[in-house]
């Protein structure tokens, strides 16, 4: 989290006061307690991070009225990766075992269905009015839109144009949400607003292409993820895509990824093959195009550290490690 030291001091004051909530949020049960709070802690707490940025354009916003939401936020991203691990039959995130790993697949659901229901119960107390609680549902609405559009599709080879859908659906829209909630809550024009939500989709579609292009060129000991861990689970992503295109081993791959079944071996070979394309520069030439238009979207915000240090979390999403 070195990006963290460039930010404004008093939103890392925040993240740390929301780390603080959230444990207190989770206490109703001691088995829910000790279940959730590995899965809650550590991550890059993005999601929380930009709407603090976002609702501290306006000075008169006190972190009481604004952690509630914060939580409700990280709450709902945490239940998604809970669900998302049964999914994928994942046995490790963030270096730590899953929830259906520790506990199995019955109890996992749960949990995850208790982090949304604790969400909403932040929400619905806290009084933030109909449009924060109607994002909020379109939100959950739509991730599960796209989980199902995703495992439908697992071990097809999807369109530039599918792919996308796809990670609008997954991953920009819940950024722009986070972005569009932080200016609802600091009562900014609609017009500010509007262009926070297009700033957060293509900060979005960045930190996608970007995790897809971990999953293949990324460091292991600093992701904390196994190389090819969406090829194995038959998820086709960008790099794979692209080395589709333009490898002269096309067919071969296509045959590994298509197959219904994605062996170590399997994985290791699909890598070399991408690798020897040019799918590595290709991805990062998407990302870096989104965060530009990102950036040429923020909108001229009266307080300017505001823009700072959401040009600092876009420098972040796309130069990241891990």
């Amino acid at each position: 989290m070195n990006f963290l030291s460039e930010l404004d001091a008093e939103i890392c004051n925040e993240l740390q006061q929301l780390n603080n909530f959230i444990e207190q949020a989770i206490k109703d049960d001691q088995f829910i307690t000790e279940a959730c709070l590995p899965l809650l802690n550590g991550g890059k707490r993005l999601r929380p991070l930009l709407f603090f940025t976002c609702a501290k354009s306006n000075n008169n916003c006190s972190l009481e009225r604004l952690l509630p939401l914060a939580t409700a936020i990280e709450l709902i991203h945490t239940a998604s990766l809970v669900h998302d691990d049964i999914l994928d039959q994942s046995s490790v995130r963030r270096g730590i075992s899953t929830a259906n790993a520790s506990y199995g697949a019955q109890i996992a659901v749960l949990i995850g269905d208790y982090l949304f229901a604790k969400a909403f119960q932040l929400v619905a107390e806290n009084n933030y009015g109909d449009e924060v609680s109607l994002t909020l549902s379109r939100l959950v609405k739509n991730l599960c839109i796209g989980e199902i559009t995703q495992d439908r599709s697992l071990f097809q080879v999807p369109t530039i144009t599918e792919y996308y859908k796809k990670i609008r659906l997954k991953t920009a829209e819940f950024l722009s949400t986070c972005c569009r909630l932080g200016g609802i809550v600091a009562g900014l024009d609609r017009r500010e607003i509007e262009a926070l939500t297009i700033y957060g989709t293509d900060l979005g579609l960045a930190f996608q292409i970007v995790d897809d292009w971990l999953d293949f060129f990324g460091d292991v000991d600093i992701t904390g993820k196994a190389l090819g861990g969406d090829l194995k689970s038959g998820v086709v992503t960008l790099p794979v895509i692209r080395a589709l295109d333009v490898s002269i081993q096309s067919a071969f791959l296509f045959e590994i990824v298509t197959s219904g079944f994605v062996s170590d071996l399997d994985v290791i070979t699909a890598i070399d093959i991408i690798r020897e394309t040019d799918a590595a520069n290709y991805c990062k030439t998407r990302a870096f195009a989104h965060i530009d238009s990102a950036r040429i979207n923020l909108p001229d915000m009266q307080n300017t550290s505001t823009k700072i240090s959401l040009e600092k979390i876009a420098d972040f999403v796309v130069d990241r490690s891990w």
